[in-house]
């Protein structure tokens, strides 16, 4: 099949857009409170059907304790072809000495040089995504 006969956006089932999402380890967290929207870049890791992410003290775990509902985006872009995953869900801290130990065993570390010693858990809803097959735009009639 050519480029021109590949149809241009793909919808993804919900398998196939977290398949997407447990090989990637980037995303954005947006959040709200009192309609004022935040996005915040997070590093993470997915598995068992979960996000989870470390944080800091500050404004994201501030407003993850006023407002768990949250919107998470992923996506990836090569020459000829781009994906993107949008998940709706709800956040909790991770609190337990048993959850955080276990947490702590899995390959999630900060990619910048500060301490993060919370564990935020991330539980989806809804998950939905896309596959885009790039290309120049159809000419005009």
């Amino acid at each position: 099949m050519t480029s021109e006969e590949k149809p241009p956006v793909v919808e993804l089932t919900a398998e196939e857009s977290w398949r997407f999402v447990e090989k990637t380890f980037h995303g954005r967290l947006a959040l709200s409170v009192g309609n004022q929207p935040d996005i915040f870049p997070v590093n993470y890791f997915a598995h068992d059907g979960v996000l989870l992410f470390r944080t800091a003290p500050g404004t994201k775990l501030a407003e993850l304790t006023v407002n768990s509902q949250v919107a998470f985006e992923v996506d990836g872009i090569y020459s000829d072809e781009a994906w993107s995953v949008v998940m709706h869900g709800t956040t909790r801290e991770l609190e337990l000495s048993a959850e955080i130990e276990a947490a702590e065993q899995l390959p999630l570390r900060p990619w910048v040089r500060t301490e993060k010693h919370h564990y935020v858990e991330l539980t989806p809803t809804s998950i939905s995504g896309r596959f885009f097959n790039l290309g120049p735009e159809p000419g005009r009639d």
